[in-house]
């Protein structure tokens, strides 16, 4: 049986701002699990948007005010611990949960339908509205951690919780299938290639949007082809050539999504890295009988599917750095410069 430190190490959110209000703390209680809950030993943890977002507000629609700017339009509290990619191994068990999941390593499902022992009338995401895993240890309901049957690292499966189960999200509302011809936009990111492998799991014949530098790394994720962000799409492909848009950028380029798509196709969104506010020609949406799907909160069985594919090695991980817990900062940073293909993962415990 391991011994449980009262304190740990952690990375703590004081406030919004820029980088200088995320503060290594090697003092933090360790949290107690409540009676549905789990606490886990955390390896892994991977860098996401969201991270940032909830970091500089983001999320506010009104000038980035602290009232709203939580990921679930709410105010944070402070000190936050985040970090909603977690690959850890449970250590101990509230009153209600069976001590045989002790032992187990697990990946946490990001989108909460349940905290302190309760179920939440709204979702929260974890590491915004609740500390995540940038700290040695962090707690959860039992039934947001999942076991993991793996020989992958830690490291490689906590690459997969946010964006894979985002990208998985985003395919099963729409509805891909085996007949679909998808566009992805952002391909080379962590939901972007995520989406990539799932979709030709599915079948689907899958055309991908990215710089040109990551073209060849877009293809071997099974792209069918690759289309450079700055090319005119509509002249690549054609007006209703496309059924179903995975957008993760929206931006300037958007309208030209609306025009791709046949009629009584399929538009998902999960991100808007481009830019949130776009052009909409109401028009269009209503005379092509098309079909808008955003996609946060997550349907009971999606992130078990994940898992499923995970481990009959349906899907890889594509870890693209990694950094030690402490330099945070040189990892997000490294992430807004939009380099890499995949993930970017903080090693937490040894």
């Amino acid at each position: 049986m391991s011994i449980i430190p009262k304190t740990m190490s952690g990375i703590q959110l004081t406030g919004h701002g820029g980088p200088e209000v995320l503060q290594y703390n090697n003092s933090i209680p360790v949290p107690t699990p409540m009676p549905n809950d789990v606490l886990i030993k955390v390896y892994a943890a991977g860098v996401n948007n969201t991270d940032i977002n909830t970091r500089t507000a983001w999320y506010s629609k009104n000038n980035s005010n602290s009232e709203d700017a939580g990921w679930a339009g709410t105010a944070l509290t402070f000190p936050r611990t985040q970090g909603a990619d977690v690959c850890g191994v449970i250590v101990a068990v509230g009153n209600n949960v069976s001590e045989n999941r002790i032992g187990e390593r697990v990946i946490i499902e990001p989108c909460l339908r349940e905290a302190n022992s309760q179920e939440l009338e709204s979702p929260w995401y974890y590491g915004s509205e609740c500390d995540g895993g940038f700290a040695e240890y962090t707690v959860v309901a039992a039934k947001h951690a999942y076991k993991v049957n793996s020989s992958l690292s830690n490291i490689e499966l906590a690459s997969f919780p946010c964006s894979y189960s985002t990208a998985e999200n985003m395919l099963s509302r729409a509805n891909v299938s085996a007949q679909d011809i998808v566009l992805i936009s952002g391909a080379s990111g962590g939901v972007g290639s995520a989406a990539i492998q799932l979709a030709k799991a599915r079948g689907a014949y899958v055309i991908a949007i990215t710089s040109a530098s990551k073209k060849q790394q877009v293809l071997a994720l099974g792209a069918n082809r690759v289309l450079s962000r700055d090319m005119d799409l509509i002249q690549a492909l054609g007006e209703n050539s496309i059924n179903v848009v995975i957008d993760l950028v929206a931006g300037e380029q958007w309208p030209q999504f609306l025009t791709l798509l046949k009629p009584g196709s399929r538009y998902a969104v999960a991100g808007a890295i481009g830019g949130a506010s776009v052009e909409l020609d109401i028009r269009t949406l209503y005379l092509k009988d098309l079909s808008f799907y955003g996609c946060t909160v997550l349907a009971p069985n999606i992130f078990q599917n994940l898992v499923d594919y995970i481990s009959q090695g349906k899907i890889k991980p594509i870890v693209a750095h990694t950094f030690p817990l402490e330099e945070i900062n040189t990892a997000q940073e490294t992430f807004l410069q939009k380099q890499h293909a995949g993930k970017i993962v903080l090693k937490v415990s040894s």
